[in-house]
């Protein structure tokens, strides 16, 4: 019933669409990068992170399960395994987030979203006891109006 009701002004243009493709792709690819450097530290070699200059030149050889590939003094990188294991816990995570990040959005921007809802202290404050007891007298004067005989 809302929707036929309200439009939006904006058009829905490709910018928008582009620009979360390309955030949730940079995403992945700092996920496999951290899987990556996750894997070297637990192998013994401590955190160490790709060069942002070889971000996107090492995902070849990083894919291939080489994972010493563009870091700098790596003495014994990771096994294909513990590559692929800490790869995988640290892409599950991304996915996670940016799925709680799509419900977020979509909650707050989204087509089905609920416009005009008030929150609970403020339908306290509107519709509430607190709102009929203060102006009983108003509401109900037969009740709680100004004692007979007195002014009104």
């Amino acid at each position: 019933m809302q929707r036929s009701r309200r439009t939006t002004p904006y058009p829905f243009t490709w910018e928008i669409p582009v620009a979360t493709l390309l955030t949730v792709l940079l995403a992945l690819v700092l996920g496999l990068q951290a899987g990556r450097s996750l894997a070297n530290l637990v192998a013994g070699n401590g955190w160490v992170f790709v060069d942002r200059l070889a971000l996107f030149t090492t995902l070849a050889p990083l894919l291939g399960g080489q994972a010493g590939a563009g870091l700098p003094a790596v003495g014994h990188p990771a096994t294909s395994g513990l590559l692929w294991a800490c790869v995988a816990v640290v892409e599950l995570l991304v996915v996670l987030v940016i799925g709680w990040a799509v419900k977020l959005g979509l909650d707050r921007w989204g087509p089905a979203r609920l416009r005009g809802m008030a929150t609970a202290a403020e339908a306290e404050a509107l519709l509430g006891r607190t709102r009929l007891r203060r102006h009983a007298r108003v509401i109900r004067p037969d009740l709680y109006g100004a004692p007979r005989g007195g002014r009104r």
